[in-house]
């Protein structure tokens, strides 16, 4: 007679092996690639199972996808540290989990006063099958009408509260940190001149208007491969 397979059992937690750090299902996690020489994958732990004996523990999981993973790769815009939540759901074993990490929300990141290895943030959802965005247009910014990279330094105008980058002002970064009044063309009262000082050398933004289209609605490969 077939001996009856064991039942799973659903854990509340689990400890990461060689720490002592505690993984709880909604907590985000660092898991070991296949290939070594890439950055470790981020996921949202969904749930935590184990074998009847408390063995062979597995994590199902949500992916966040790195920008050059998706279809449209990374664009100018991406942050170093930006990620988006994907619909691909996968079982994984405990044993690739490295360490927990923080997904912070866009506005979150930007306030942050120190970024660390372990942060990130995510302002995307991303359609796995599909390719597409959600939401599928961004706010922009700027004379070269790009959206807000978090990691690149940005200056306000006191009088339309636009923001831009230095560079497309004619400005080095080092020159815009030490300014504390900036007008921009439109609204110098110097016919365009910049004013010698300006205070809004600052990570923070402002929405202005949503233009910028994200690809979607195309074919691509699963980024992740079952362990």
């Amino acid at each position: 007679m077939a001996k009856p397979r064991p039942t799973k059992r659903i854990l509340d937690s689990y400890t990461i092996k060689g720490s002592n750090k505690v993984v709880k299902p909604g907590d985000c996690v660092l898991m070991r690639p296949p290939d070594s020489s890439k950055p470790p994958y981020v996921a949202r732990v969904e749930s935590i199972e184990a074998g009847g004996r408390g063995s062979n523990v597995k994590v199902r999981v949500r992916w966040y996808y790195r920008p050059e993973e998706s279809i449209g790769g990374r664009r100018q815009f991406h942050g170093a540290k930006e990620v988006f939540l994907s619909d691909h759901y996968d079982i994984q074993s405990a044993d690739t989990i490295e360490g927990k990490c923080f997904v912070h929300s866009f506005k979150k990141y930007t306030k942050l006063d120190a970024v660390g290895n372990e942060d990130f943030f995510c302002r995307f959802e991303y359609k796995s099958a599909t390719g597409s965005f959600v939401p599928d247009r961004i706010a922009v910014f700027c004379k070269c009408e790009m959206p807000y990279n978090p990691d690149d330094l940005m200056i306000q105008c006191e009088e339309c509260s636009d923001w831009y980058h230095p560079s497309c002002v004619g400005m080095k970064i080092e020159e815009a940190k030490k300014l504390e009044h900036f007008f921009c063309e439109s609204c110098s009262p110097e016919n365009g001149k910049k004013s010698e000082k300006s205070h809004s050398a600052t990570r923070q933004t402002e929405q202005k208007r949503w233009e910028f289209m994200l690809p979607g609605d195309r074919e691509v490969d699963s980024k992740r491969r079952r362990r």
